[in-house]
């Protein structure tokens, strides 16, 4: 199994921009208006336009009130330090790198449309 994340966000090209940036992704194919696709390794997000959304969509008319709710994503990297200095470079705004109480260290920041995302090591040091 696999999975893709796909985000519907207010201005795409601003999303595309920050995980471009911010967290290494790239585009894979081509990017349009209305949908992306963001990888990075085996991380895949997809950046939708939240215009795109048909009115009988379920996430449709009340979005605005629901971007992130209850959705916290995590990316598990390799080196979660040379993660945390190509974020910290590209000056968004970001915790600090800690250890966290289960052994594992990670980063969290928000994306530009609210989405809360951790970034953290695959393995415990």
């Amino acid at each position: 199994m696999n999975l893709t994340l796909e985000l519907f966000v207010q201005t795409p090209q601003t999303s595309i921009d920050f995980y471009q940036r911010v967290l290494g992704f790239e585009v894979e194919g081509s990017a349009s208006t209305e949908y992306t696709m963001l990888r990075n390794g085996d991380a895949v997000i997809a950046i939708n336009s939240q215009s795109a959304l048909s009115s009988d969509h379920p996430l449709g008319g009340e979005i605005g009130n629901r971007i992130g709710l209850g959705v916290e994503i995590v990316l598990k990297v390799a080196d979660v330090e040379d993660a945390y200095r190509k974020a910290e470079e590209s000056g968004w705004p970001l915790s600090a790198l800690a250890m966290q109480p289960w052994g594992l260290r990670d980063f969290r920041l928000v994306d530009p449309d609210g989405y809360y995302v951790r970034v953290t090591n695959t393995h415990t040091n």
